[in-house]
């Protein structure tokens, strides 16, 4: 069962779901807006072969898009929510691309939009460019939305991205 403004909005109420920084204006009909922090990370030029066990930070760099970031057709960035998200063992949230970025061939989530009960972080994004068009990314744009679902019993995340970072 997805979750619709009203209880979204009980839900924060009760902090049994925390946005941090959290801006009611940001919830929409079923789902919140998250906003692109300051910082992403760009992949190396040089290309090498990767696997499973590569550590994402050893092939990319991460650089600040204050003053923007021309994002290429064809080029894929990882960044990060400002909004830290924490969720209860009861309730699981999705992250999709926004409709009006979708339209212009930005992928805000490309890969792995699920987010796990008891999760507490930002999430990280894998933003590509799908368009024709060079697009400039800035921070504090509304990129994407996170949509929450109830799930039926309780569970926990505790892998490997449970204190994720850019």
């Amino acid at each position: 069962m997805l979750l619709t403004k009203p209880e979204i909005l009980k839900a924060i109420a009760a902090k049994k779901i925390r946005i941090e920084p959290f801006h009611k204006t940001s919830v929409g009909p079923a789902s919140i807006d998250l906003t692109l922090d300051n910082e992403i990370r760009i992949f190396h030029a040089k290309r090498k072969v990767v696997s499973e066990n590569t550590d994402y930070k050893s092939i990319t760099k991460k650089i600040s898009i204050n003053n923007g970031y021309l994002f290429k057709p064809g080029e894929l960035v990882l960044g990060i929510t400002k909004e830290k998200i924490t969720l209860p063992d009861n309730i699981a949230g999705w992250i999709n691309s926004r409709s009006r970025f979708a339209r212009i061939g930005l992928m805000s989530h490309i890969t792995a939009p699920f987010i796990a009960p008891g999760v507490s972080n930002k999430q990280v994004l894998e933003i590509y460019n799908a368009g024709p068009q060079t697009i400039r990314l800035m921070p504090n744009t509304k990129i994407c939305q996170l949509v929450l679902q109830q799930c039926k019993g309780k569970a926990k995340y505790t892998g490997t991205f449970k204190h994720q970072e850019l």
